[in-house]
């Protein structure tokens, strides 16, 4: 019962960071590929090869990091 408790946690963890890191990396790269480069022809092209550049980093970042800052949040905070 316990294994999967945390087979579900983990399930949702990685769930949450995948929805994350989708929403995150489409914002901040739509935002600053806008703001430096502007609305160009080829806007949704550059935006697109970014978006999924910045996801492939930052899903393993939120997976690796994301315990520890969690660690210290809960020590930090209780």
């Amino acid at each position: 019962m316990v294994l999967l408790i945390k087979q579900i946690t983990m399930k949702k963890k990685i769930a949450f960071a995948l929805i994350m890191g989708i929403i995150t990396t489409g914002i901040i790269s739509f935002s600053l590929i806008s703001i430096n480069i502007g609305f160009k022809d080829n806007f949704f092209k550059i935006w697109a090869k970014s978006w999924a550049m910045a996801y492939i980093i930052v899903i393993p970042a939120i997976l690796i990091i994301g315990p520890s800052i969690q660690r210290i949040i809960d020590r930090k905070i209780k």
